[in-house]
Parts: C-alpha cells; sequence; structure tokens
C-alpha cells in the first residue's frame, strides 16, 4: 500500500499538472466507490494536499476530492482508456486526462467539504514532518494504548502516513521490538528521530516500489534500493550480522533484528 512517501511524490508532481486546470469530462467504475469522480466536472483545481496516505484535491466550488489509493492504485497521466483497471478518469480542458488506475478496487474516492472528514482521514495523527508531531504529544499517545507499538503505528492514530515498510524501517533504526507494548520516554523519542528520518529519506528517494507504486510519471521510486529492514528476513542485518527474522505481529508480516531489537 502506498505510505506517505510515495503518496507525496505523487503530489507533488500533480501539482503543477494541475493548478489552474478544469474537468472538461470524467467518468468512473461503476461502483460506488468511485462514481464520485464524475461529480466533478467543470469544476477547477486549486490545490493539491496531502493528509496521511490521502490525496486531497482542493476544488473551486469550497469542495474537496479526496482519492486514497488503497493497495495497488495508480494517478498518472493515461492515453489508454480502454485498460481494465482504469477505474476513473478526467479530462482537463488542455485535453490531457488524468486516470486512476486500481488493479485490486481497494482505493475510493469522496467528495466532502475540507475538513469534515469521516474514518480514518477523521482522525489521524499528527503529519510525522510537521511541527505537530512531537516527543511529548507521540509518548502520550502510545502510552495510553496497550496495543503493541507497529499496531498502533498502523492505526494511524499517533501520527499519520506511516504503513507496514515504514513501521519495520522506524523501529529497526530505533532499536525498538515492534511487538514491545509500552515505550521509556527516551525509546519514544528515538523512535520519533527515527520515523522523521525514514519518511524524510524516503521522500527525497521518490518513494518505495515492490510490486504496484509507480509515481504521476509512470516511474518507480528508488527507496526499496535504500532499505535495512523491511523485506530483508534471511538476510544479514546492516548493524550486526544476525540474520533478520520474519514474525507475524497482529497479523502483519514484520522483520526484525533479534539482537539489535530486543523483546
Amino acid at each position: 500500500m502506498p505510505e506517505l512517501p510515495e503518496v507525496e511524490s505523487i503530489r507533488r508532481q500533480l501539482e503543477p499538472l494541475l493548478m489552474g486546470r478544469y474537468v472538461t469530462e470524467a467518468d468512473s467504475h461503476p461502483s460506488g466507490k468511485f462514481t464520485p469522480a464524475r461529480e466533478i466536472v467543470g469544476l477547477g483545481f486549486e490545490a493539491v494536499f496531502r493528509r496521511g496516505k490521502y490525496l486531497l484535491f482542493h476544488l473551486d466550488n469550497e469542495t474537496e476530492m479526496v482519492v486514497h489509493l488503497g493497495m495497488t492504485g495508480q494517478l498518472l497521466p493515461c492515453d489508454n482508456l480502454s485498460d481494465p483497471y482504469l477505474r476513473a478518469w478526467w479530462r482537463l480542458d488542455n485535453d490531457r486526462i488524468l486516470g486512476y488506475r486500481d488493479v485490486r478496487r481497494f482505493g475510493r474516492i469522496r467528495i466532502c467539504l475540507p475538513g469534515q472528514y469521516e474514518g480514518t482521514l477523521g482522525s489521524l495523527g499528527p503529519e510525522p514532518l510537521s511541527d505537530d508531531f512531537t516527543v511529548d504529544q507521540f509518548y502520550a499517545s502510545l502510552k495510553a494504548s496497550n496495543r503493541k507499538v507497529k499496531t498502533q503505528l498502523l492505526s494511524q492514530r499517533p501520527v499519520a502516513g506511516v504503513g507496514n515498510i515504514y513501521a519495520d524501517e522506524a523501529c529497526f533504526r530505533a532499536g525498538i521490538y515492534p511487538g514491545v507494548r509500552k515505550l521509556t520516554k527516551a525509546k519514544t523519542a528515538a523512535l520519533h528521530e527515527s520515523i522523521r528520518y525514514v519518511l524524510t529519506m524516503a521522500v527525497a528517494n521518490g518513494g518505495t516500489t515492490l510490486r504496484d507504486y509507480v509515481n504521476a510519471e509512470g516511474k518507480k521510486g528508488n527507496n526499496q534500493f535504500y532499505l535495512e529492514c523491511y523485506g530483508r528476513a534471511g538476510e544479514p542485518c546492516v548493524k550486526c550480522g544476525e540474520i533478520l527474522r520474519r514474525v507475524m505481529i497482529d497479523g502483519r508480516g514484520t522483520t526484525f533484528c533479534k539482537s539489535c531489537q530486543k523483546r
């Protein structure tokens, strides 16, 4: 699933393509998850924001189109409207077409008023690269729950935008076993720093492509070449040489080093 770095990379590429443009035509898959795409015909794009893993397209009628990419979603210029995996598309006034391609159909599109969000989007924690994400706030949020640290990160409540890849990477860098339930203030500070670091590096590298992710130019990211933990089970730890292990934590595959991330 695209996480914060992948969605942010797409946002940065789409913004200059959409600013000042308006939609002249649109269509979608008949599923209610995608039909809201048709509602913005005649409207113009004023800004493209990101909140956690969600893209927010601010429109000139003071509404927003919210797009979640799900597991396999891709947003990119399109020249093949017969693509069987094309779930929605928008023709712009310059005749370019923006397509939303989603093989597994886990993504979704919604139209709403800015800030009036429901579900996960309405309960996201602070943005990890913003000043709102502080060690004190993070510590209080983690302390309030007895769930495992990785499970808390994936819930999006202590901090927004961290998924399976970057949770493993951040816990590894901080020397924290992802299945632990409580952290000291010092360990929380280490994890806080690690989350910022791995996300900043991943954004700089254009996101991580393991299977489906491509950016708005149809290109793969490069961060997969810099992963130190995620997906490397059976390989030696880059810190100590111990063979990395893979376990299931609350149903999610998790890679860790038993020497560097003691339980």
